[in-house]
């Protein structure tokens, strides 16, 4: 039998307004050294059928928030983000082992990513438009406009490497266009999905707006198989995301996959910037974001300039305990992570790789690696690494550089380094990825901007304009005045 608890050790549901205890337990782990962090109820199948015909319920309360009410419940609740960014960056740091200066970045953001969605909730129902019905005879006399509408209860499935941020993705969107939603956080980061649910009905949200259950993975699938979610939004892995979307009852599914990110730098580019950006973008998250540079195209007139001062940069970031203030690259999320980490380089190394730097690891913790000379057809060329590892490699014709970029069977964004109009314009229009990103790396994202791949990296679009356009559908009014 559900029953409602007191906040206490082990956290609870967030369940139609309450919380509430689950089924079982689960322990939240520090992935630096193991400890743990505090308990958590997972959901069992009374409160998934609870969280289901809540939300259903409540579909028709949240449409009719007006707009301004809707902006006005995405601020308040940016501001408790922001009023609790030490506690909530702590948190996430202690689930995830990312490093602080990186979890306090994403408090930041969510703040953001709130804020954005509070500006489109006050637009959401004057995106449609004008339609000629009288553009022929039959329609003299009529006029004709459409509206969106919101679809429904949405099921959010989000993933551990940024449990917070990946969530106000869902959450911020799904409000502002009117849509109850569900959220299933990964099994292993729930604090921060939980903290973000309770700060939403702080905010005003109705209580059955936001439910957060951490549950079982065959009870996130049953959620996906119910007829009363309208639609499926998920983060996370390739297999999974696939097998969501066909299993899934309803058509509307969103899915947000893995990358093998490219980044092709060519002969007149800054290379003191190209090896600044690059070390960023791939080490952020130690390498745990499916944005992460990981194949690095270099045109051989400047190959060995470039290695130079990479090897430069990403000897100055420093690694070890997250909680640090000055650790730059923390841990994986596990031992499983951080094996499968060594195998791909130790794979590489034993095919004649050569290994730049890094190649070891403590506990969780793999040194930021470069490696060079790896052929094509190894893993860490082909598979999503999801490690603190980049590839080296040297081109001669940007045109060949481009076909290898697209090779792999993802295509989330790219980055590519030059002024040259004409080879911008044949990557943009060659490259078989979301996003092209000009004199940058492929890890940028403004919260903002569509989302999205192609290939098994997924499909539909992210960002608050994009994912409201994903939760809501368009009527045709069409009236004759006489």
């Amino acid at each position: 039998m559900t029953q409602t608890v007191e906040r206490s050790a082990i956290r609870p549901l967030v369940l139609l307004g309450e919380p509430v205890e689950g089924a079982e337990q689960a322990a939240v782990l520090f992935p630096f050294d193991g400890t743990t962090v505090a308990r958590v109820w997972l959901a069992g199948e009374g409160q998934i059928e609870l969280a289901l015909r809540g939300a259903a319920a409540a579909e028709r309360e949240v449409a009719a928030l007006p707009p301004f009410r809707r902006a006005e419940i995405l601020l308040a609740a940016a501001d408790l983000v922001l009023a609790r960014e030490d506690r909530l960056a702590e948190q996430m740091t202690r689930e995830t082992g990312n490093a602080v200066w990186e979890t306090k970045l994403e408090v930041q953001r969510t703040a953001e990513i709130l804020r954005l969605s509070a500006d489109e909730a006050r637009r959401v129902s004057a995106a449609g438009e004008h339609v000629p019905i009288d553009a022929v005879p039959r329609g003299e006399g009529r006029i004709g406009f459409t509206r969106r509408f919101p679809v429904g209860t949405v099921l959010a499935i989000t993933p551990y490497n940024a449990p917070l941020l990946l969530v106000a993705h869902k959450l911020g969107p799904a409000l502002a266009a009117g849509c109850p939603c569900i959220v299933r956080p990964a099994s292993k980061t729930p604090l921060s999905a939980l903290s973000l649910g309770e700060i939403f009905l702080e905010a005003g949200a109705p209580p059955a707006a936001v439910t957060v259950i951490p549950c079982r993975t065959e009870l996130a699938e049953r959620m996906a198989r119910d007829e009363r979610v309208k639609m499926v939004s998920f983060t996370g892995s390739v297999p999974v995301g696939w097998h969501l979307r066909q299993v899934a009852a309803t058509p509307r599914v969103t899915l947000e996959l893995g990358g093998n990110g490219a980044v092709i730098v060519h002969e007149d580019a800054n290379l003191d910037y190209v090896a600044e950006r690059c070390a960023f973008g791939g080490f952020l998250r130690a390498g745990q974001a499916c944005i992460s540079v990981q194949r690095l195209f270099v045109h051989t007139a400047v190959y060995d300039a470039l290695a130079e001062k990479l090897l430069a940069k990403i000897a100055a970031l420093t690694t070890g305990n997250p909680l640090d203030e000055s650790t730059l690259v923390g841990g994986l999320i596990d031992e499983g992570a951080a094996a499968n980490a060594m195998s791909l380089i130790d794979e590489a190394r034993a095919a004649g790789a050569t290994v730049l730097c890094g190649g070891t690891r403590e506990g969780t913790v793999v040194a930021p690696t470069l490696l060079a000379d790896v052929p094509l057809d190894l893993r860490v060329c082909t598979d999503e690494a999801f490690a603190p590892i980049v590839v080296l490699q040297r081109y001669e014709d940007v045109d060949r550089a481009i076909e290898i970029a697209n090779s792999s069977r993802f295509g989330l964004q790219a980055g590519l380094f030059t002024n040259d109009i004409r080879i911008i314009q044949r990557a943009f229009e060659r490259l078989e990825v979301g996003a092209l990103i000009v004199n940058d790396v492929n890890t940028f994202r403004v919260d903002q901007m569509p989302y999205g791949g192609v290939k098994q990296s997924g499909y539909g679009r992210e960002g608050m304009r994009y994912a409201i356009r994903e939760m809501t559908e368009e009527r045709l009014l069409v009236i004759d005045p006489r």
